[in-house]
């Protein structure tokens, strides 16, 4: 029995502290990956490259100092008609800022990853997104 009322007890402190949580502290939305969002989705010569230039591309990329985020994958399925798919492996890269982005461009990491898959790539689409929110 008073184990009971111990439990009792501590669910009802629970409740009253989850109970008072306002909007400011939960978080309804989540955040956005970076201010300067650079999109890139390449269609490869051979798409069984795929995996390698996923490699390249993590090994590289990710290791540059001023990339606050990023990934790279290729396409997923998700049965939908007027998604495109036309590319073999698409990559993500977010910075924090316009000079931390031109910065990328001219890393040594970036440059090399570009001339060694250049003559491997069919077509390429860059798209970079501004998002000012925070």
């Amino acid at each position: 029995m008073r184990t009971a009322v111990i439990l009792m007890n501590v669910l009802g402190i629970v409740v009253t502290v989850a109970g008072c949580a306002t909007p400011d502290t939960i978080s309804s939305s989540p955040s956005r990956p970076a201010l300067i969002n650079h999109v890139v989705f390449v269609s490869l010569n051979d798409p069984l490259e795929a995996e390698a230039l996923i490699a390249d591309s993590d090994a590289r990329l990710r290791a540059i100092p001023l990339v606050i985020s990023y990934y790279a994958g290729k396409h997923v399925d998700t049965g939908r008609t007027n998604v495109l798919n036309d590319y073999d492996v698409g990559i993500f890269v977010g910075f924090d800022s316009l000079e931390d982005y031109s910065e990328y461009v001219n890393h040594p990491n970036h440059v090399g990853l570009v001339n060694d898959w250049r003559p491997r790539i069919k077509a390429l689409i860059v798209r970079d997104v501004l998002d000012p929110t925070e």
